[in-house]
């Protein structure tokens, strides 16, 4: 393997400059002026922030400790900023929020034992959502590692499955090698977390610093171009196909592929579906837009999937809530997989077309050869697929019921939450019904505006995503939508939010219970409501505009459809201090369309007890 070159390492570590052209893919960048530095004597610490200073980075979000502490001192005095979480979760959590908002690599640091076992959940987070972060912890010192020492874990072992690659550094001369290939692999091919372990002996020691350094990284080759004949191959079926979708994933937003997927859509006329991970990268409002596939899906999304001919997947991996049942999912469909991970071809579904390759270069190079075959005349005919598709849109719109009891709606509550706020905004989700609903009653109409937790499903997450989302992009107004469940996990990074000047706005669904497992409880437990009843309704425990203000936060409440306008109004009005809003909702709304899991697709409910009627030939 070629070794890159330093104008290459530049190019790279300092991608965080650029990545809004392409974020994901280096090749498409023009490469930075080189960091050079000449060599000089500092502590492994030093090395450490001197190098994190020439990759470009802006922010860190961490916790120091004692393993980690040397590293605290040269921070002090560095251009980096570092922001002081309230939790290693926050700190991790922080970090994706910022590199999904900007395209950057998101960092966070954390001291050993329990300060790195605790960013165990935002790392797993980070590889199951395919997101770019470094995490850097302290370890114990060499000769304590392995005696059990005071806060000693083995966090290299523990989180060996859920990073992309991890390091534990056993020499001070190393750490600029090891920071520049962390940078590297995080952000190049899939991009996704990497676990830097330092010794804090290492740390204290003395070393040279000097860059660039040379990368070696054997083996690690990530194929952008795809192979021709593939291409040619799903360009063919394409321009053959009557009942073709694009299945759209997240790959195509970390590519920065979002304006080539338009161009193709729009030549070939296909509709299009895009995953949770993926809204955004395709016009909620564009005429070819079916909605998001799978479990809360829309009808027309799932069924288009599930009874098309051919699914063109770019960037997607086929998971459980996009297909339901497997062995029942879109029987009839010829499948074009393309990815830039080879491991997600064919891991879950067969490829007839298997296509390893950047999703930028895949749809650019598909524009050319569906071009090519239009030019000879070979145009498929979708016009039927289109009525079908269309009558599914027109009789199953997404919708909701007013409670019957008089209750606020939480899909009222988030519909005039996006209709207020408009698509300029990010928007950052927790989990459970309110990021269902989130996902379905706001238009997502560009690219990184909607951040949440899809693959790993982490209640906990919004709050501090959304803290660094807005530190990434300080002038986008960024809100969390919140459950009263995920909030009261990580609600203390509001502190941080409050005293770094940090302007979040914290929308909380407040339904009094999880809201997502009370709902299986309705449909498959007989409403037997074991546990689920959190308080926040019956006894204001805890009530959350007094926490919010007892956080140096804004705190407003909501409790009826009339004062939803102006509250939301109300704290888009502050922007000198995070705003919290206690919307009071009815507790027994539900998310539908739905899949039961473990179910086929072709079992889709439309609401509680009424299935589609699809024609009879369809069924």
């Amino acid at each position: 393997m070629t070794r890159p070159t330093p104008e290459t390492l530049a190019h790279s570590a300092r991608r965080a400059r650029t990545t809004a052209e392409a974020p994901g893919d280096t090749d498409h960048v023009r490469p930075a002026t080189p960091v050079r530095a000449t060599p000089t004597q500092v502590s492994g610490a030093g090395s450490l922030v001197r190098s994190l200073e020439a990759l470009g980075v802006d922010v860190v979000f961490g916790i120091p400790g004692g393993a980690i502490l040397p590293a605290y001192d040269p921070l002090y005095d560095s251009t980096v900023r570092h922001i002081l979480v309230r939790h290693e979760q926050g700190a991790g959590h922080a970090a994706t929020g910022y590199a999904q908002a900007t395209g950057r690599v998101g960092v966070c640091i954390a001291t050993s034992g329990p300060g790195a076992t605790n960013l165990v959940t935002p790392i797993a987070d980070a590889y199951m959502d395919s997101v770019p972060m470094v995490a850097i912890t302290g370890q114990v010192a060499r000769p304590a590692i392995g005696t059990d020492a005071f806060q000693e874990a083995d966090i290299q072992g523990i989180t060996l499955p859920i990073t992309k690659h991890n390091f534990l550094v056993q020499e001070a001369s190393e750490i600029p090698q090891v920071l520049a290939e962390a940078f590297h692999l995080a952000s190049t091919g899939r991009p996704g977390p990497v676990l830097v372990d330092i010794p804090k002996d290492v740390l204290q020691a003395s070393t040279t610093f000097a860059w660039p350094p040379t990368l070696d990284l054997p083996g690690y080759r990530p194929t952008l171009h795809p192979h021709g004949k593939q291409i040619r191959e799903a360009a063919r079926l394409m321009s053959n196909a009557r009942r073709p979708v694009l299945y759209v994933g997240g790959g195509v937003l970390k590519a920065g592929a979002t304006e080539g997927l338009r161009k193709l859509a729009e030549l070939t006329g296909i509709p299009v579906v895009t995953t949770l991970m993926a809204l955004g990268a395709f016009p909620d409002s564009h005429r070819q837009h079916l909605g998001m596939p799978g479990m809360h899906g829309t009808v027309a999304a799932v069924y288009g999937l599930q009874k098309a001919d051919l699914i063109v997947a770019l960037g997607a991996r086929f998971d459980d809530r996009v297909t339901g049942k497997l062995d029942s999912f879109a029987p009839d469909a010829t499948v074009v997989h393309a990815d830039i991970d080879p491991a997600e071809i064919g891991k879950n579904r067969h490829a007839d077309v298997p296509i390893v390759g950047d999703a930028r270069y895949v749809i650019d190079e598909l524009l050319a050869a569906v071009t090519a075959e239009r030019a000879a005349g070979r145009v498929a005919d979708l016009a039927d697929w289109w009525t079908q598709l269309d009558d599914l849109r027109e009789r199953y719109p997404l919708g909701y019921d007013e409670p019957s009891d008089g209750t606020l709606s939480p899909q009222y509550v988030i519909k005039r939450l996006g209709e207020i706020v408009g698509s300029d905004a990010i928007y950052v989700a927790g989990v459970g019904q309110h990021q269902m609903w989130a996902s379905q009653f706001i238009s997502y109409e560009k690219p990184q505006t909607w951040l949440n937790s899809g693959g790993l499903g982490t209640m906990g997450y919004a709050v501090p995503a959304a803290m660094g989302a807005k530190v990434g992009k300080p002038d986008t107004v960024v809100w969390a939508i919140d459950g009263d469940g995920c909030f009261q996990m990580t609600n203390q990074e509001l502190a941080t939010c409050a005293l770094e000047g940090i302007p979040v706005k914290i929308a909380v669904i407040n339904n009094g219970n999880l809201g997502m497992v009370r709902q299986w409880q309705t449909l498959f437990y007989g409403e037997r409501y074991s546990n689920t009843d959190l308080g926040t309704h019956k006894h204001r425990i805890p009530d959350f505009v007094k926490l919010a203000e007892a956080l140096g936060c804004v705190g407003l409440r909501c409790e009826n459809a009339e004062d939803v306008e102006k509250t939301i109004e109300a704290a888009m009005a502050i922007n000198d201090a995070p705003v919290v809003i206690d919307f009071v909702v009815g507790k027994d709304a539900m998310v539908w369309p739905m899949v039961a899991a473990g179910t086929s697709n072709d079992e889709i409910m439309f609401a509680r007890g009424v299935r589609p009627v699809f024609d009879e030939d369809d069924i």
